[in-house]
């Protein structure tokens, strides 16, 4: 059964940082990709960034970023721990989201929800002006 564990949200002024974290299990976790998206109230789950796994077409662990995330986010993963992380600096309201993982063994059109098998139940980002 495959379980992806999202951790580490919280309230936080804006400038503030968090640094999420997805635990997976169930799953050859080097051989995911790996996503973060996020979904405010009213709004549609939208992408934040994902790394892929190094099996793909590029013949390389590629990272991609929502424009809004560029500069700000930084997504890293420990293979050996089987997580993901999500370093999240210079928060501002307009990040405020539930903030989901997810997993695909996909390599391209990662940046769709569509392309991910596997989702967490999400943690709450909440960011206060």
């Amino acid at each position: 059964q495959v379980q992806l564990v999202e951790s580490g949200g919280g309230l936080v002024q804006a400038g503030g940082s968090l640094r999420l974290s997805c635990a997976a299990s169930g799953l050859t976790f080097r051989s995911q990709t790996m996503g973060w998206f996020r979904q405010a109230p009213g709004k549609e789950r939208e992408f934040v960034g994902c790394n892929t796994w190094s099996g793909g077409w590029s013949g390389g662990s590629i990272t991609y970023y929502a424009d809004s995330a560029k500069g700000r986010f930084t997504i890293s993963r420990d293979n050996a721990k089987n997580t993901v992380y999500l370093q999240m600096n210079n928060l501002t309201p307009e990040d405020t989201a539930v903030y989901y993982c997810a997993a695909t063994s996909a390599t391209r059109a990662v940046l769709s929800t569509k392309a991910y098998d596997y989702w967490g139940q999400g943690t709450q980002v909440t960011v206060s002006s």
